[in-house]
This record gives structure tokens, C-alpha cells and sequence, in this order.
């Protein structure tokens, strides 16, 4: 899940390489896609699922859930909306290993 700022705009997204995706996000890689337009650029919550198909499962749960809830999930966390980018990184090479 990504974030503008503490409490701001929110996206949530799936994808099979988050470190790229996450790259396209803070370079603003695709020029007036929502996360360029709303700077989504802070990565505040992610999990890692080893099939594809639960992680799409996951996102539509999410997605579906309301913005109260979603804030919730981020803060259980990461209670002061910190970009947890260099914390994933470091979370999927131990994934590897």
C-alpha cells in the first residue's frame, strides 16, 4: 500500500516485482497515472504472497475494505507512515535466502 503523505492519498496495488514497481512509483514513471497525479509515492504496508493468484485475492479483500480499516492495517505497523521501501528490500532477500 502506498501513501502521499501520513493520512493522505492511499493506493493499493499488487505486483510480481515490488522493488521495480516501487522504483516506477517514486521516479513517477508513468506520467498522469493516479500515483503520479496524488504524489503516491511513501510505501507504508506490504506482505508478500508466493502465489499470484492470493495475492490478487488479497488486494481486491483490501480494496474492498473501507479507508478507516486500511489506516488501521498501516498504523498496527508502521505508526508513523514511515516509506518502509529499504525494510522490503531487506525483507524479500531474507524471502530468498
Amino acid at each position: 500500500m502506498l501513501a502521499s503523505k501520513q493520512n493522505g492519498t492511499l493506493y493499493v496495488g499488487v505486483t510480481s516485482d515490488i522493488c521495480g514497481r516501487d522504483y516506477q512509483h517514486k521516479e513517477h514513471l508513468f506520467k498522469n497515472s493516479f500515483t503520479d497525479r496524488y504524489n503516491v509515492t511513501l510505501l507504508v504496508w506490504y506482505e508478500f504472497h508466493e502465489y499470484i493468484g492470493d495475492a490478487i485475492k488479497r488486494e481486491k479483500q483490501i480494496k474492498h475494505f473501507k479507508r478507516e480499516w486500511k489506516i488501521r492495517l498501516i498504523e498496527e505497523d508502521n505508526l508513523l507512515w514511515k516509506d518502509l521501501s529499504d525494510r522490503m528490500r531487506n525483507d524479500l532477500k531474507s524471502e530468498l535466502f
